[in-house]
């Protein structure tokens, strides 16, 4: 959870300020909202560990995972005109929190589990496409293919 907190939350925050600054809205509202996501899902899992409030049933984040996995998609279809790897980033992320959200609401181990292996998959594919954007810009050609913005 440490690393959820300092790192995921506020360098997303913080990447989210630096998007605003380049008038790029959907960097913006991606990385801050990420960036919310991973403060609000410390905030349900520790609070009860410090005795603040009642631990989370398994359909309490089933919904709440849920409702990411909406909010994801809906931040894919603003993709579409961008890299192939930033659309499958998005597509990913949102069968990711899909199945977390079906795996908790039912019950169901073995979909939580499979869902662990496409967030791996999605986690690959981002850290592919952050190193291509920086190795592309830096070089000013392309050294990673990532499937150029329409």
């Amino acid at each position: 959870m440490p690393w959820a907190f300092s790192t995921a939350a506020s360098r997303k925050f913080f990447a989210g300020l630096l998007e605003y600054k380049k008038g790029n809205t959907f960097g913006l509202t991606a990385f801050t909202s990420y960036g919310s996501f991973w403060l609000t899902l410390v905030a349900i899992l520790l609070m009860p560990k410090l005795g603040l409030t009642d631990a989370p049933n398994a359909q309490f984040l089933g919904v709440y995972l849920g409702l990411w996995g909406v909010f994801t998609l809906f931040m894919f279809f603003g993709t579409l005109k961008g890299a192939r790897v930033l659309q499958f980033v998005f597509f990913s992320l949102t069968v990711l929190f899909a199945l977390l959200a079906i795996g908790n609401i039912a019950g169901n181990a073995a979909i939580i589990h499979f869902a662990g292996w496409i967030g791996l998959i999605c986690g690959a594919s981002a850290i592919y496409l952050a190193m291509g954007e920086v190795l592309n810009e830096q070089f000013g050609r392309t050294v990673l293919p990532i499937g150029e913005s329409h």
